[in-house]
């Protein structure tokens, strides 16, 4: 049976690391010439918000989840028992305020309507969901806050 030593598998992580970076900046260079600027910022916000919420331990299951034509979750992840549902906010600079102040209540209703969705089809129970939000400014080096149980305080368990 092989072993691996720590050292070897830090050089292992290392390496995928730089696979999933020089896989997002080959992705990042055809979006950028097919997409909008704000809907670039926006994906490459997504990206950046995976990758962190994987560092932190959690697995993301789905990104991009709609239901219906107007409700859609970022990103759908389980730290452990609780399914958390995320919605990123991306911003080149913070000059007109904090990304997650453009999540209202309106955009919260259409995350709702997501999340039951979800929950109804893959039976998960209501009283093991969070919502978290994840706000990215591209200052340099990128500025990313994390805030769990973001609305609906007290849903998950």
């Amino acid at each position: 049976m092989a072993t691996r030593s720590a050292k070897g598998g830090l050089k292992l992580r290392e390496a995928r690391q730089l696979f999933w970076k020089l896989s997002d900046a080959a992705r990042q260079f055809r979006e950028r010439r097919t997409l909008t600027p704000d809907a670039f910022l926006g994906k490459r916000g997504e990206d950046a918000a995976h990758r962190y919420l994987r560092s932190a331990g959690l697995l993301v299951v789905a990104r991009n989840y709609r239901a219906g034509s107007d409700s859609e979750v970022d990103i759908i992840a389980r730290d452990g028992e609780v399914v958390v549902f995320v919605e990123v906010k991306s911003r080149a600079s913070a000059e007109f305020g904090s990304p997650e102040r453009a999540i209202g209540s309106e955009k919260q209703k259409h995350i709702l309507r997501a999340a039951r969705s979800y929950t109804t089809r893959a039976g998960i129970e209501w009283n093991r969901v969070r919502f978290d939000t994840i706000s990215i400014v591209f200052t340099d080096p990128p500025t990313i806050v994390h805030q769990r149980d973001a609305f609906f305080d007290g849903r998950a368990i």
